[in-house]
């Protein structure tokens, strides 16, 4: 038996469909796979070896060069903490000693409730709101204990602190693992490159012919 529900069977079909080459579906079935477990499990990568005419290793090798592919089970809560020179210089080592204290645990580990879990994380690309941290790649800007602990407080709650982070999304906090709310869907119509380029002889279909130009 597969890995993939009956329901995602059919969206990795339909997107190992989009690639003329189908090791090329690799990181969107990973993310699928991922969205499906919280992280990458064993027969997750066989599937997707399977899928992509592949082996199990490269799977593991494609996805492990990725910080946000998880081969191990992880909280529901991914909690990133960066600790890079700009949110190091304003704070960010007391911020990640405040979340290892309320929370119990270390980065690197798992609340015993698995709601939690606590990374160190270099750079997140928000140097000019720091200090920083994410919770499933959702970023809270300019962050204080205060701040971590409403976070915290809203997600035992079971409600959304993503207002909390200073943008306009004010939506349900998604699990660990869930890319996007709305899943991206492409009509066969539309879809581009589904010929394998050695085999291409004509010109993009949407670049304009000499005669369609000259006239």
């Amino acid at each position: 038996m597969g890995f993939f529900t009956p329901a995602n069977e059919k969206v990795a079909a339909d997107i190992a469909s989009r690639y003329p080459r189908r090791r090329s579906a690799m990181i969107p079935l990973l993310h699928l796979a991922q969205e499906q477990e919280g992280w990458v499990t064993g027969p997750a990568m066989e599937q997707i070896a399977e899928l992509t005419g592949t082996t199990p290793v490269e799977v593991l090798g494609t996805g492990s060069f990725y910080e946000m592919f998880k081969f191990h089970p992880v909280g529901r809560y991914l909690v990133n903490v960066c600790t890079n020179i700009s949110c190091q210089l304003l704070g960010a080592e007391d911020l990640l000693e405040h979340v290892e204290s309320s929370l119990g645990v270390r980065a690197g580990s798992t609340t015993d409730d698995g709601l939690f879990t606590i990374e160190e994380v270099e750079c997140v690309a928000a140097c000019t709101e720091a200090p920083c941290f994410t919770v499933n790649y959702r970023y809270f800007h300019r962050a204080t204990p205060v701040l971590f602990d409403e976070v915290v407080a809203d997600l035992r709650a079971g409600e959304s602190p993503l207002a909390r982070g200073g943008a306009a999304d004010d939506g349900p906090m998604p699990e660990h693992g869930t890319l996007a709310r709305n899943r991206q869907r492409i009509p066969v119509r539309s879809r581009a490159g589904v010929v394998p380029p050695e085999d291409v002889n004509d010109p993009p279909a949407w670049m304009p012919t000499e005669a369609a130009a000259d006239g």
